[in-house]
């Protein structure tokens, strides 16, 4: 696991207010609370917008609620937020993405897509769409930009892009202003955790035609 100093790239504030606030999306949760158990300095922030939200509640006035508020909020509850632990971890998934797989490494269902890249779908609400990408050392990831927002977490080995490299624990923030092709580095195969609010948009053909089969 990378250190608080040797992680490069971090989560925004917005992200962690979103976080705290329970407001993403199920996918973009997930990837949060597993950045979060990996990285010091985004634990601490995390927590100080914890700790402003429940200062926020415990000031704001108290209102009148009907005799079946519980029941109604409960009811309307589809999805908990992903929480962070920082011990349990089975191989190189954190503790809660290793919550979502159902175990370590073997549990991970994979399906090969394209030019050796492998993916394992993750159940999350429909909101967004969260999965395990798996690249093979020195192999591409087809040159696509993005209809919305894609969070990508390196669990192993790393990737460059036109912006920069991403290593163990570094994550990276797409959105529609980015084109990019990320190629995995010679060494370990590159295992991520990528969510997505909006289908990919790929430059070439092929992959376009392929991507209503592989949901991405």
């Amino acid at each position: 696991m990378k250190s608080m100093t040797e992680i490069k790239h971090h989560l925004t504030d917005a992200l962690l207010m979103g976080y705290a606030a329970g407001a993403l999306p199920e996918a973009f949760s997930l990837v949060v609370a597993t950045h979060i158990s990996l990285c010091d300095d985004c634990r601490v922030r995390a927590s100080a917008y914890d700790a402003l939200g429940g200062s926020v509640l415990d000031e704001a006035p108290g209102i009148a609620l009907a005799d079946d508020s519980l029941e109604a909020t409960l009811a309307r509850i589809v999805v908990k937020s992903p929480e962070a632990p920082v011990a349990m971890r089975q191989g190189i998934l954190p503790g809660p993405l290793a919550g979502y797989v159902g175990g370590g490494p073997e549990a991970v269902k994979w399906r090969r897509i394209a030019g050796g890249v492998e993916q394992a779908i993750l159940p999350t609400s429909r909101r967004a769409s969260a999965r395990l990408l798996k690249i093979p050392a020195g192999a591409a990831v087809p040159d696509h930009g993005h209809r919305g927002m894609e969070l990508t977490l390196v669990l192993q080995g790393a990737f460059r892009d036109a912006t920069d490299r991403f290593g163990p624990g570094d994550i990276e923030i797409a959105d529609e202003t980015l084109t990019h092709t990320p190629v995995a580095e010679v060494g370990a195969d590159c295992i991520c955790l990528a969510a997505t609010d909006a289908p990919l948009r790929f430059s070439a053909l092929l992959p376009r035609l392929a991507q209503p089969f592989f949901r991405i």
